[in-house]
């Protein structure tokens, strides 16, 4: 604001945040104009009847209703190496699964069209898509490969072993995961480095989930508490305790205000990240295995041979979920909604499956940050911005808007801080050790003959610059001598 900016003193910082303002009010003026050239509305199921409910529509009646497009996009994949686990990309257009005996798939699930199909012969957990549809990560038996999008292997990153649980942060570029040993570590897929590793201290983890908002990833331990971590900490930065029994499943809304929790307890609890209270909480027949949240506001949970999916669930309580779906015979693993369509993915003992979620996805997609109909070349330009764009680690914190804020305290006060942390640094700061050095000369008697050497070296210079009388001054001045001097007799 006008007003907030004539307390600045500075004036060329006045006038950089005056620009910085004029242009936020122009993007958003334009943001408001382009408004009329979005032509898609978001719909949800409706019942003609008051007394009618919409988790009663089951999956083929609302197939019958769809045009050829839309129904082709609800499937079933009957595979025989499960359970499975899945991921899709950023944009919604490519999947990935992967079955726990060892098969890798990858395809374009919009036109059906199997990219790459590997078996590697080993125990699969997890698997997750990097920055685009190229490359994927999968936490195998013992260590974290990474595939590119024909099935060749890349990478073997053996510093994450025994992982359970990937993820990955799109505008850091780094790929994060925990294991068993329970050693939270993040890996920049750029450089190849290791930023962090931390020591949970919590033991085996088996549920992670990052939130979009800040890039805070938040891990479910045996405990039943929920801790959320940061890069830059070896610490976390927030520890709740939210259920009773082990932490099976989280999720966190887009918008970073929500996360929902799972366990064993039989009960997904609402917690609001701000306040970080309880709203409310739901009872499920079993233990739910897997949440999820769509672009749009609704929660989908998994548990047994059912999903369900709630519609404003974060407000309010809700009496009855908005859709149900059951797997006769087979239990539900992992479950994932696709970004801008109203499609659903469902990994489960038997295969794959494709649900249609009227009113999950966002219906108008920005190009800038995901293009479900990008070209090649496209995709590579996206990818160069995306490296030059890429937010460095250092940045990830549990509020993200203090970037660029000015601190209005008095100038005595700021001093006196400044001054508080000086003198607790000082405070801190050890005393030099003598530097450990070879075996067998570290020993009491050798640092003893150091000490001597050291003095007698002392000792010696001093008396070098001590004249014959006894008093030491100025010297002589040194005459010139020929190295034919030796040759000449000398006379008395």
């Amino acid at each position: 604001r006008s007003s907030d900016l004539k307390k600045v003193n500075d004036k060329k910082l006045r006038g950089h945040l005056k620009t910085q303002e004029t242009i936020y009010q122009e993007a958003a003026l334009r943001a408001a104009r382009s408004e009329v050239l979005l032509p898609s509305e978001a719909g949800f199921l409706e019942a003609d009847d008051p007394m009618e409910r919409t988790f009663k529509f089951a999956q083929k009646d609302i197939v019958k209703h769809l045009d050829l497009t839309s129904a082709k996009k609800a499937f079933d994949l009957d595979l025989a190496f499960g359970p499975y686990v899945m991921d899709y990309t950023r944009s919604g257009r490519h999947v990935v699964f992967g079955g726990r005996k060892g098969q890798i798939a990858m395809m374009d699930w919009t036109t059906k069209r199997l990219n790459t199909e590997i078996q590697v012969k080993e125990t699969i957990r997890d698997i997750k898509f990097l920055h685009n549809e190229t490359m994927f990560a999968v936490a195998q038996k013992k260590y974290v490969y990474i595939y590119d999008n024909n099935g060749i292997e890349i990478h073997c990153l053996r510093d994450h072993q025994e992982p359970n649980k990937l993820d990955f942060l799109p505008y850091h570029f780094l790929l994060v995961s925990i294991g068993k040993s329970g050693y939270l570590k993040y890996q920049d897929t750029s450089t190849g480095k290791m930023v962090a590793e931390h020591r949970t201290k919590l033991g085996d983890c088996n549920c992670m989930r990052q939130n979009p908002y800040n890039a805070i990833m938040s891990l479910g331990h045996s405990n039943g508490t929920v801790t959320m971590w940061s890069p830059n900490l070896s610490v976390p930065i927030v520890k709740m305790f939210c259920h009773k029994g082990p932490v099976r499943s989280l999720a966190v809304d887009p918008q970073g205000r929500y996360m929902v929790s799972a366990g064993m307890d039989g009960q997904m609890k609402v917690w609001d990240v701000r306040t970080y209270k309880e709203l409310h909480s739901y009872y499920t027949y079993s233990p739910a295995n897997c949440l999820d949240i769509s672009q749009r506001g609704l929660l989908g949970v998994g548990f047994g041979p059912h999903v369900q999916i709630w519609k404003d669930a974060f407000g309010s309580k809700q009496p009855s979920p908005y859709m149900t779906h059951m797997f006769a015979g087979e239990q539900v693993t992992d479950f994932h909604f696709v970004s801008y369509d109203d499609v659903a993915g469902v990994g489960h003992t038997k295969g794959v499956s494709s649900l249609v979620i009227p009113g999950s996805g966002e219906p108008n997609f920005d190009t800038f940050e995901a293009n479900p109909f990008q070209t090649t070349k496209q995709r590579r330009e996206v990818e160069v911005h995306q490296l030059l764009d890429k937010i460095q680690p250092d940045m990830i914190t549990l509020d993200p808007t203090f970037v660029g804020r000015i601190d209005t305290a008095a100038k005595a006060v700021l001093e006196a801080e400044k001054k508080a942390e000086e003198e607790a640094r000082n405070a801190n700061k050890r005393k030099k050790k003598e530097k450990h050095k070879a075996r067998g000369k570290s020993g009491p008697d050798s640092r003893e003959k150091r000490k001597q050497l050291i003095h007698e070296k002392e000792k010696r210079e001093k008396m070098r610059n001590v004249q014959p009388n006894g008093a030491a001054g100025d010297h002589e001045p040194e005459v010139e001598r020929s190295a034919l001097d030796r040759f000449m007799n000398k006379r008395k």
